[in-house]
């Protein structure tokens, strides 16, 4: 890899570890990155895991006054999103890549579309539990949140890419929780796939090591920076932006 090379792969990392900190989808920017600079897809992509995961790290500090109280919460659906992310990363060797490329962006497009209308229907749960006397929703989501994670973990062990807007739109629609609490979950849970992907990998593929310190220091960085932004800006812009994030990542998906 040559200094250049090193250069560009280090400012992916910032970008994806800023912008996974902040919404998600962090690995549109660093996996082509690293096929750019001669990366085989297999080993860019399992490299790209184990580097973002001291970003997720970093912004979920960043985000830990919003974790306040959310310890048992955290924990029952980490183990839905560990789970989750063993089975993606088993996937990962075992399948073609081809098994998902269908389905991603319209799980996408789905997301967002729920991320745009969560306080809607959030309201109309609500009001609905409370005409029919019917109980308040489950303080961690039930077993639909529990399913749904499972499943948008599976995606984020196999490639990852805007796992966090399945996240963000799953978690603000069946928590009811304000969106900069759910996001601090979403770091979290994010750093638990990322990582025992990255450990699956380690295992059983090959890494290029000069590109996971470089894509670690990079999202580290970002981490940080993201925190400090992604926190201070208001819901209805925090939405803009999911969804903004999530329609490139649609678009990359489709025409790559």
């Amino acid at each position: 890899m040559s200094p250049a090379e090193a250069l560009a792969v280090l400012a992916a990392g910032v970008g994806a570890g800023t912008i996974n900190t902040i919404v998600g989808s962090g690995t549109l920017i660093t996996f082509p990155v690293l096929l750019a600079v001669g990366l085989p897809p297999v080993t860019a992509n399992v490299s790209n895991a184990l580097g973002l995961v001291p970003g997720s790290v970093a912004g979920a500090i960043g985000y830990r006054r919003e974790l306040t109280g959310q310890l048992p919460r955290l924990l029952r659906l980490g183990v839905a999103c560990l789970f989750g992310g063993a089975t993606g990363a088993v996937l990962l060797v075992t399948l073609p890549s081809k098994a998902f490329d269908a389905i991603v962006p319209g799980l996408i497009g789905l997301a967002l579309l729920l991320v745009v209308l969560q306080p809607r229907l959030a309201r109309a749960l609500q009001a609905r539990r409370s005409r029919e006397g019917a109980p308040a929703a489950p303080a961690h989501g039930g077993p639909a949140l529990l399913a749904g994670m499972f499943l948008a973990s599976v995606y984020g062990g196999y490639f990852g890419a805007a796992q966090g807007v399945l996240y963000l739109s799953l978690m603000g629609l069946l928590l009811a929780e304000p969106l900069q609490r759910v996001n601090g979950l979403k770091n979290v849970l994010a750093a638990v796939v990322n990582g025992i992907a990255a450990l699956f990998f380690l295992v059983i593929s090959h890494m290029d090591w000069a590109a996971v310190g470089l894509v670690a220091a990079g999202a580290t960085i970002g981490g940080i920076a993201g925190a400090r932004v992604g926190r201070r800006l208001p819901p209805t812009a925090l939405r803009a932006l999911i969804v903004a994030v999530g329609v490139v990542a649609i678009v990359q998906l489709i025409v790559t």
